[in-house]
């Protein structure tokens, strides 16, 4: 019936087309035959057209998932023929914003229901300055982890902040846990119905919420061990949980523990208030609290905080407020949030148990050494008792497809998810090819996994090794040096498809790994260090640059 021409056509369109989009082309076609019969022309399909608005995305991010969200609705943007473009809030000035017409946040939360390091400066300047935002349309998406208990506070305090001075909200602020993708595809689909609605009806959005179902498991710690030999300034830990729980994780994941505060501290400041019932402080945050929080004692206390983060025991020892009922403080304070620490096993390889790689954190106060509270959890923990962990899923810190060569960058207790990486791919077959830099302080005393490591070099798992022992030598040496020293090497193993992973302490190593990682690119390609950055922006795209850094 159709000449060959017309059935080729016809097959394509049927092949790349949704279920949707076949029943509406099946009605189409049937109302088209019936006005036929009535002799009256039916009118041309509308083509999409571009929208004429031209939003500014301005995004506040910690550990760059905020950066992704803002590149992604970028590109799908343009897709759709929306012009629009991308900003760091710290980039951003306050003063500008009256003259925006359209804006989109996409702001993370950090510890304690904070906004993101940079992105600070710009929602006090915008709270304090006296802004007429009559003529801004927004949205807000909060990017945020539902195990803490201010769940996208910045997001929220933002979208409050932005409706006082004036701003008209598109739609509802939207909060978006740790498995944010389908929540963003939904953001743009609304906001998209905005754009092709303005001036003409009203699109309804309800507020929306995503929260992970995380599940909570139990374990025993069956076996922990000091990775450092005898002399060493570290005290990492290697800790193995085994659990009778069916334990679901990835190459990449981590896993979450409920820390509890150490009895002498909160002993010590339930009887300052002269309380003996110090458990009703057990799960509440006592170290480490926020300007917010200090703001709040001060009213409390009547008295003048001058710190901006510290202990509640330090303050109390340090200004000796006046004697309120020990109830009016534990009001004050947050449940104590969970800790997160990169799972350094797979379980392809190490059935039914979890690995973790945790370094005692310590430091001092006042020439008086401290310890964190969570590693100070671990490292002292019951062997043999019951330990409530969850898992908390990483999409963005994944293993690419087997035959990807990939590029693993982990000092100190960063070598944990390589450790994971390595072991997934030894066991499976993955032929892909594996460089890892590993540094830390002494070859002798803080080379963790070193059995490990040299058995994946002898089997050929590990491809290549370049270490960096920092004071082994008089001047010191970070994994960046060796970057830098195998930089011919580095890039040839990028321009082939490799894929990079930095995972450890975002400052200052992440970034100075990625100075260096530009600069490598920058010269072995004989290109700006801009051009370089264009190049490095291109691959964390495309999901071939992850970190995981804190």
């Amino acid at each position: 019936m159709l000449s060959d021409t017309k059935l080729s056509l016809l097959q394509q369109l049927v092949q790349n087309a949704s279920n949707d989009e076949i029943i509406w082309t099946k009605g189409y076609l049937a109302g088209f035959l019936d006005q036929n019969r009535l002799g009256v022309t039916i009118p041309a399909i509308a083509t999409s057209l571009p929208v004429a608005v031209k939003p500014l995305i301005i995004y506040g991010t910690e550990t760059g998932n905020s950066k992704k969200v803002a590149s992604q609705l970028l590109a799908t943007f343009k897709k759709n023929k929306i012009l629009a473009k991308a900003v760091d809030v710290f980039q951003y000035d306050v003063a500008k914003l009256e003259k925006e017409n359209l804006v989109l946040f996409v702001m993370s939360t950090q510890g304690e229901g904070e906004f993101p390091q940079n992105a600070v400066g710009f929602y006090e300047k915008l709270k304090a300055s006296e802004a007429n935002l009559n003529k801004v349309s927004y949205a807000v998406l909060g990017l945020g982890d539902s195990s803490y208990p201010l769940f996208c506070n910045a997001g929220v305090l933002l979208d409050e902040v932005l409706a006082e001075k004036g701003a008209k909200r598109l739609i509802p602020l939207v909060k978006a846990d740790v498995d944010y993708s389908d929540v963003v595809s939904h953001w743009e689909s609304d906001l998209q119905k905005v754009f092709q609605n303005q001036g003409t009806t009203a699109v309804q959005v309800k507020q929306s919420t995503s929260v992970s179902h995380k599940k909570n498991h139990t374990g025993i710690i069956s076996h922990k061990v000091v990775l450092n030999d005898s002399g060493s300034n570290k005290e990492t830990y290697h800790i193995e949980i085994t659990s009778d729980d069916e334990v679901v994780y990835e190459p990449g994941d981590a896993l979450g523990v409920f820390p509890k505060n150490n009895e002498e501290e909160i002993k010590a400041i339930a009887a300052y208030f002269g309380e003996e019932k110090f458990t009703i402080l057990a799960d509440k945050n006592v170290r480490g609290l926020s300007k917010k929080t200090m703001e709040a004692f001060s009213t409390l206390f009547e008295i003048e905080i001058n710190e901006e983060k510290a202990n509640l025991l330090d303050i109390i020892q340090k200004y000796q407020p006046k004697k309120v009922k020990l109830a009016e403080v534990v009001d004050l304070l947050h449940p104590i949030a969970p800790r997160l620490y990169s799972i350094s096993s797979s379980a392809e390889a190490h059935d039914g148990q979890v690995h973790l790689t945790v370094n005692l954190n310590k430091f001092s106060v006042d020439d008086e050494l401290r310890t964190g509270l969570a590693s100070r959890f671990l490292a002292d923990f019951p062997m043999n008792s019951v330990l409530e962990f969850y898992i908390h899923k990483n999409q963005n810190f994944r293993l690419p497809k087997a035959e990807i060569d990939i590029i693993m960058i982990g000092p100190g207790t960063g070598i944990a998810p390589f450790r994971s990486f390595l072991a997934e791919r030894d066991v499976t077959g993955a032929e892909g090819k594996n460089w890892l830099f590993f540094g830390e302080q002494h070859f002798v005393l803080d080379f963790y996994y070193q059995t490990e490591i040299q058995e994946w070099l002898t089997t050929g798992v590990l491809t290549k090794l370049d270490t960096a022992f920092s004071r082994d030598q008089e001047r010191k040496i970070y994994v960046q040096d060796r970057i830098r020293e195998k930089g011919k090497e580095f890039n040839a193993w990028l321009e082939n498809g490799a894929s990079i992973y930095i995972c450890g302490q975002k400052n200052p190593m992440s970034q100075d790994v990625e100075e260096v990682i530009l600069e490598v690119i920058a010269k072995e390609r004989n290109v700006s260090v801009d051009e370089a950055k264009k190049v490095l922006e291109a691959l964390e795209n495309q999901g071939k640059y992850q970190k995981d850094v804190y």
